[in-house]
């Protein structure tokens, strides 16, 4: 018995020392790497690259491996890359983030520019701007999933811009992974040879060395002149509350040494450079970064308009071609931004500048509300990027909010006049339901669509076939990927998607269902605005755009949730759903018959006055709306389903 328990003492210090040793060798690699000249790696050695995947493939926990093989940061370590608070909640990608890596192949060191990529929809924009500085990307798969709606939409994106794709399929190790399936998935859809794909655990560390292997081998260094004038693609930026707007860069040619003075193309500003970085993936400060890098500039750029995504910079005094950006996304979902009370004002504005530098793919324009006082419209990609949004107000910078219900951009045509024809102001373009014009003076309505893909197992078929019905699709495309899964192509309004067709899908599909959506333009359609109304006055925060045919339907749902969101007052409160001069639907708060205080006689006044201090505290907390009061988070729910 001794004799064991000393073999297993002596194997328990064995194995306990290769850790100490293994951990001691990588923390020295780690500061040892810190101390080399970034600015003397030669272009042939750098490699550009992303991941992009579906959401939830593993992207975040790849980048992990490879940080941790390279020796960028310590073993041990998960979502080094995810710094947001509402990403590590969710457990998503909102941001993208980069990193530079050393990783010795062929006794040479390389320098790995990473960007790890969102993969929710809603964060397209995000994967486009990654995209804009790369030349090749990672297209990672999930052994057991396959391939998903947005792994499609990804690899497009990613084939479009010319990148080298090295395939990985990820999660080799879970019980029900089948890689032979999804390399047929890959070698049908996009005519991916299976011998050229990687098979890897990025949560066990297996296969992590042949993907920075192919890294080097497969995705060309960047097309750079290190003795042309400088020129950088300013591709993201970020907020620091010292520093001002850093901007993040691709050097295309040239070199930028900290005290050079730079103009931005577009912007039209001159700036000193006062900080140049690399991200590993903290920052390590430099004195030059040159062509081929990835890199950090503060140059006290103090506002978004400033840090314009897409710019280019260049030396002051120097006359330079601007480089080919990308397109930017358009908003597709709008919403109402309010200050919980006026004296907020400021402060929300602040937190909404300085987040909108963080995700430049917002947009901001100036709004007044009756109800809730001045506030913004803002423009989104998606609705889980509205609440991620607003998430990252209140947990980031401590701003309380109202955010009015959820809408797109609908175009209408007037009829023509001899003045509107005559300057073009007979096409209009609204998002919010109060500028609707008066349907005397329309001609067409017409209401964006999106080209929605589906991706799911033929056992839900009818079902979604179904929804997709019933939220007024009509199907482009049927193609069966293999024997169990089928990918569908819809043609779908944008209204009918932005709030709960996604829950919606997954929920009938048990999971297993994916979905992507791309724009696809207008379409001509029978467009209503349906008002609420509250004691026969309109309620213009309410108020919603919706098809003919749905105007019903929405109107019964809306009044039912009211009646059970105002409270009850002392009046009777008729809610009323009207549409044009026809009420649609109506639902009845009856008053209260009874005086709370009615008991409180006699020399009972030190209560009467503590209720009534209650009453007059309850009353600064709600808008008054036709004489009634209204709780502020009616504005917020009136319309989630």
């Amino acid at each position: 018995m001794y004799r064991v328990m000393t073999v297993v003492w002596k194997y328990r210090n064995c194995e306990r020392s290769l850790r100490i040793k293994e951990s001691f060798l990588i923390s020295r690699k780690y500061s040892q790497q810190e101390t080399i000249n970034f600015a003397e790696i030669p272009p042939e050695r750098i490699r550009n690259f992303s991941i992009i995947a579906h959401v939830d493939h593993g992207k975040s926990t790849l980048a992990d491996r490879l940080l941790e093989y390279t020796g960028a940061v310590k073993k041990g370590q998960n979502q080094v890359l995810d710094k947001l608070q509402v990403e590590r909640e969710r457990g998503i990608t909102v941001k993208a983030q980069s990193a530079s890596l050393f990783f010795n192949s062929k006794e040479k060191d390389y320098l790995l520019n990473l960007i790890d990529t969102p993969g929710h929809v809603d964060f397209s924009n995000e994967v486009s701007r990654s995209l804009s500085s790369c030349q090749g990307v990672i297209l990672l798969v999930d052994a057991n999933d396959g391939v998903q709606a947005q792994t499609v939409a990804n690899f497009y994106l990613a084939f479009g811009s010319d990148l080298v794709i090295i395939p990985v399929i990820n999660k080799i190790d879970l019980k029900n992974a089948d890689p032979e399936r999804v390399c047929n998935q890959l070698k049908f859809l996009f005519d991916i040879e299976p011998d050229s794909v990687l098979k890897i655990s990025a949560k066990l560390g297996i296969g992590i060395e042949a993907v920075l292997n192919a890294i080097v081998d497969r995705i060309p260094s960047p097309p750079v002149d290190r003795n042309a004038k400088f020129r950088a693609l300013l591709f993201d930026s970020s907020y620091d509350k010292y520093r001002g707007a850093l901007s993040l860069i691709y050097i295309k040619d040239g070199s930028i040494s900290v005290g050079d003075m730079i103009s931005t193309y577009h912007v039209k500003k001159d700036y000193e450079v006062k900080s140049l970085s690399v991200l590993r993936p903290h920052e390590v400060s430099v004195n030059k970064l040159v062509a081929g890098q990835v890199g950090l500039v503060g140059c006290n750029m103090r506002s978004s308009k400033e840090a314009y995504i897409g710019d280019t910079l260049y030396l002051k005094g120097t006359s330079v071609e601007p480089l080919q950006g990308f397109h930017p996304s358009q908003p597709m979902v709008f919403a109402g931004v309010y200050p919980m009370d006026q004296s907020q004002h400021v402060n929300l504005r602040s937190a909404i500048e300085k987040l909108v530098l963080n995700d430049s793919s917002v947009k901001v324009d100036i709004d007044t509300s009756p109800a809730l006082g001045q506030g913004w419209r803002l423009g989104f990609l998606g609705l889980l990027h509205l609440e991620v949004f607003s998430q990252r107000l209140q947990q980031e910078y401590g701003a309380e909010s109202v955010i009015t219900a959820p809408s797109v951009t609908y175009k209408i045509i007037l009829k023509p006049t001899k003045q509107n024809v005559k300057d073009g102001s007979n096409i209009v373009f609204i998002n919010n339901p109060a500028h609707f014009p008066d349907p005397v003076k329309v001609e067409e309505y017409y209401e964006p669509m999106v080209l929605g893909t589906i991706i799911t197992p033929d056992d839900y078929l009818g079902p979604i076939i179904s929804l997709c019905m019933d939220r007024r699709g009509v199907q482009k495309n049927a193609t069966n990927i293999d024997n169990e899964r089928v990918m569908l192509q819809y043609e779908l309004p944008l209204c009918e998607i932005i709030v709960d067709f996604h829950d919606t899908l997954k929920t009938i599909s048990s999971g297993y269902a994916s979905f992507d959506y791309e724009d696809n333009g207008y379409q001509q359609s029978n467009l209503v605005k349906l008002s609420i109304l509250l004691n026969g006055t309109a309620v213009d925060e309410l108020s919603s755009i919706v098809h003919v045919t749905k105007a019903q339907t929405i109107g019964k749902k809306m009044v039912s949730k009211l009646k059970d969101i105002i409270p009850r007052q002392m009046v009777q409160i008729a809610v009323q759903a009207a549409m044009g001069g026809k009420i649609l639907a109506r639902e009845t708060i009856k008053a209260y018959r009874k005086d709370v205080t009615a008991k409180l006689y006699g020399g009972d006044v030190t209560r009467r006055m503590k209720l009534l201090a209650q009453q007059a505290a309850g009353k600064k907390k709600m808008r008054m709306v036709a004489n009634i009061s209204v709780p502020r988070e009616t504005f917020i729910d009136v319309l989630k389903k």
